[in-house]
């Protein structure tokens, strides 16, 4: 039986704490979707398939062999109903600090009422990416700061194409 595990989020763009959790996602799960959530109030950086190339291009360098456990997918219903969609019974959740906690228990605690068969798991970022958020990470390209120390290298190329960076 293959234990599928969904990793939701808007990564736009990747970001080297992104990378970190799907690589412990990897130990957990035999395969993990990361599902990449459409919102349409938001109007992103990059365009879904920007987002999914990029993905795909980063778990390849990082990942070797395993980033054919990898797929992507893009979502715009309840996270539980993709999870559902994708035959997963995980849900994997990145905390950075106590704050994410916080936001995480009341969403896992939802997800859980609504869909009592699929857990969530939190994975603590590592130390030396807690503090990196992709938000910050496009304020800082936008301003013409140097974002290499937060995505990779593709990452950080993908953004100056957009002209985000100086």
């Amino acid at each position: 039986m293959t234990r599928t595990a969904l990793y939701p989020g808007s990564f736009d763009p990747i970001t080297n704490g992104h990378i970190d959790i799907l690589g412990h996602a990897l130990g957990l799960a035999d395969r993990i979707v990361v599902a990449i959530g459409i919102h349409p109030g938001k109007k992103p950086m990059f365009t879904l398939e920007e987002r999914r190339a990029m993905i795909r291009e980063v778990a390849a360098e990082r990942f070797g062999e395993n980033a054919g456990r990898i797929d992507v997918v893009a979502f715009d219903n309840l996270v539980v109903e993709a999870a559902r969609e994708q035959g997963a019974s995980i849900l994997i959740r990145g905390l950075r600090d106590g704050t994410d906690l916080d936001y995480e228990m009341q969403m896992a605690g939802t997800n859980g009422a609504i869909a009592p068969d699929i857990l969530t798991v939190f994975l603590p970022a590592s130390p030396g990416v807690r503090h990196i958020a992709a938000t910050l990470v496009r304020q800082i390209a936008s301003m013409g700061g140097d974002v290499s120390p937060f995505v990779p290298e593709s990452v950080a190329r993908e953004l100056g194409r957009k002209g985000a960076t100086g």
